[in-house]
């Protein structure tokens, strides 16, 4: 590859990149989109089912939904940008640049309802709306812009100096050289790769949160890593089923048959993820599974994606569909402000990859599209402008370029066995502390081999030990049990605290 030079450089192509390259664009900047993908469904968005909630005749409403689901965590300034910004987002680009021809009925577009919604506010595309989203997009950045599109190329390091970044170092096929950039916006999506069961596609090893916290870049509420409640776990894979199905009147069944969500919580199924998703994990503890019972509606006419995807899965989903909690979003991230800017100058971090605090400790339904899509906008936007500057970038290693056999199929299988045994759904503080004294070994182990050689699987697994380092320290840090980072040791204190002391 040969040294290049852009005005502003995108990282990933779901929807947060592909709107933080398309505003940089229509501002007149020289663009260039890096993408480690090959294909569509190798970006989080893709995977996306449910929606992408917008701002109906209730602003206020929704961000109470939003802040609720939170447990009241969730920055109120960052919650007005998302109410604010959500319909005029999508309207200008999703309807009226993309084309997106969201479900209607016959008055108008088809809202759907999820959990912790007050009201229906969700557009969709049936229960698959990041497909019919992320492919249009895709073609839309490709054929109308002026954007440089570059596919299987994968951000190894940032070129940074003294507090400033002024590119990134991008590999393909082996090869690598700088790309030094106006400014650097990160959009490399999550961390499902970290654990053995995931609604994100294989290759979300947190990429753009190391390389930014490598940087120096600040990172916050790390702990925060929610689980979708209803994940089909089969032979053939892992699949989602949308909370749109829940919203449209599926019933969560215990392996007696009996109905147990109104004993969690007032909203029953419809009551926020993280409330939802452990009470299916202790459910399926004591009773052995948990089903959805689709059968008060008619589930292949309402969703016949999702219907024909069970019937591949070789699910009779007409028997309810077997589900379990899954990794589904990392609510924290590289810490930014309103316009997507982190603590270091011209670097950028939007979608999964940052923390905008709209989410705080636990994130509300078919919000993340459209976090990714407002933050993307206002950061492309931001980010047009700054000269190009070039230094000396870091020196990456060509000696040794193989890995021994098995080498990262066996430091994934140990990272992903204590992130799922100790740093998951529950945790305690004996847990967080043996995980990080596990996972500081692993990280050393890796960059061992970093020292000496350069290969794209090599840094995805460094990009995954720094963060799952990350969030095991985050979340032994705070001993506050809050949305998805759930103590039980600090529960079950708490609870001794209530009972009544007895009389001598």
């Amino acid at each position: 590859m040969q040294e290049t030079k852009t005005g502003v450089l995108v990282v990933g192509a779901g929807i947060a990149g592909l709107a933080a390259a398309f505003a940089a664009d229509r501002a007149g900047a020289d663009v260039t989109l890096a993408t480690k993908a090959e294909r569509p469904e190798e970006a989080s968005t893709w995977w996306a089912q449910g929606g992408i909630a917008v701002t109906r005749d209730d602003p206020e409403q929704f961000a109470a939904d939003i802040r609720d689901a939170s447990a009241g965590t969730a920055d109120p300034d960052a919650v007005e940008v998302l109410v604010e910004n959500a319909t005029d987002a999508v309207r200008d680009v999703l309807i009226d640049a993309v084309g997106i021809e969201f479900d209607t009925n016959g008055d108008g577009y088809d809202f759907g309802r999820e959990a912790a919604h007050d009201e229906p506010r969700i557009l969709h595309v049936d229960a698959q709306t990041g497909k019919h989203i992320h492919v249009p997009f895709l073609n839309y950045v490709a054929d109308e812009t002026d954007i440089t599109i570059r596919e299987d190329t994968a951000a190894l390091e940032l070129v940074r100096h003294e507090g400033k970044v002024y590119g990134a170092i991008l590999e393909r096929d082996g090869d690598w050289a700088p790309t030094f950039a106006g400014a650097t916006i990160l959009a490399t999506g999550g961390v499902g790769a970290l654990y053995p069961r995931s609604t994100n596609p294989d290759d979300a090893t947190g990429d753009g949160i190391a390389m930014a916290a490598l940087a120096g870049a600040d990172v916050a509420d790390m702990e925060f890593v929610q689980f979708h409640p209803t994940a089909c776990h089969t032979d053939e894979g892992t699949f989602l089923v949308s909370e749109a199905v829940r919203g449209e009147g599926g019933v969560l069944r215990n392996g007696d048959g009996e109905r147990f969500m109104p004993e969690y919580h007032p909203d029953a199924e419809l009551g926020p993820r993280d409330v939802v998703a452990r009470a299916v994990r202790s459910e399926r503890d004591a009773s052995g599974e948990v089903r959805l019972d689709v059968s008060g509606f008619d589930f292949a006419e309402q969703f016949p994606g999702l219907a024909a995807k069970c019937e591949g899965h070789g699910v009779d989903w007409e028997s309810g569909i077997p589900v379990a909690p899954a990794q589904h979003f990392l609510c924290g991230g590289v810490a930014v402000d309103d316009r997507g800017r982190s603590s270091l100058d011209r670097l950028y971090a939007v979608g999964e990859c940052s923390r905008t605090g709209v989410h705080g400790a636990n994130r509300l339904a078919s919000t993340s599209l459209l976090e990714g899509l407002v933050w993307g906008l206002r950061a492309g936007e931001d980010a047009v402008g700054h000269p190009v500057e070039r230094i000396e970038p870091p020196e990456l290693l060509e000696r040794d370029p193989d890995l021994p056999a098995n080498f990262a199929r066996e430091k994934f299988r140990r990272l992903r066995r204590v992130m799922d045994q100790q740093v998951g759904i529950e945790r305690t503080s004996e847990g967080l502390r043996r995980a990080q004294g596990v996972l500081r070994r692993l990280k050393g182990e890796v960059d061992a081999y970093v020292r000496t050689r350069t290969s794209r699987s090599l840094y995805e697994l460094r990009s995954a030990s720094v963060v799952a380092l990350l969030i095991a320290r985050a979340a032994a840090e705070n001993d506050e049990s809050v949305g998805c980072h759930y103590l039980a040791d600090a529960d079950a204190a708490a609870a001794d605290e209530q009972v009544p002391a007895e009389s001598p």
